[in-house]
């Protein structure tokens, strides 16, 4: 009996599990169809204070991101090396001071190029302090003649990106 009863039942589940008129997708090339929908319980009210609770907590983060930025200034946004050789190190630092009220966090300082090093201060900047952010500019053969790069320096201010730029006429 056990042998008649678990193949028929294998057979109606199967048999259930086939694609029916109703849940069939039909696309055309270039389009995308669903045929998912929501079973939630929730009325239109409690979507609509949902929706509201989420849209005020974005703003809470928002005041607290806000609350954290802070201002600098640099002492200079370009750097001109005069005239270099290929192969010979050349360095400067750019003063950046705190001028907010929040303690100024230079997260992170890329340059534009492998030939340029940019070095940013490990430590929060307290409100009224400076720091230095050190950049190593070293020619490599094939670049010739006018030089320009950027150092690109993202902190905890509005705009956060900052753009410093070094020059330099380079030599064989």
């Amino acid at each position: 009996m056990k042998h008649l009863i678990i193949p028929f039942a294998v057979f109606a589940l199967l048999g259930s599990c086939g694609s029916s008129e109703s849940n069939e997708i039909k696309a055309n090339d270039g389009e995308v169809i669903s045929n998912l929908s929501t079973t939630s319980d929730m009325s239109r009210e409690e979507l609509k204070a949902e929706r509201e609770r989420q849209e005020t907590e974005q703003e809470k983060r928002q005041e607290e991101v806000a609350a954290n930025k802070t201002t600098l200034k640099f002492d200079k946004k370009i750097h001109d090396f005069g005239t270099t050789n290929v192969g010979v190190d050349n360095t400067t630092e750019f003063i950046v001071s705190n001028t907010g009220d929040k303690p100024l966090i230079i997260e992170n300082v890329s340059a534009s190029c492998g030939c340029t090093t940019p070095q940013k201060p490990e430590q929060p900047i307290p409100p009224g302090k400076s720091d230095v952010i050190k950049v190593s500019f070293k020619a490599k053969e094939g670049q010739l003649n006018e030089i320009n790069k950027t150092v690109t320096v993202i902190a905890n201010t509005v705009p956060e990106v900052h753009k410093l730029e070094i020059k330099a006429f380079v030599n064989p």
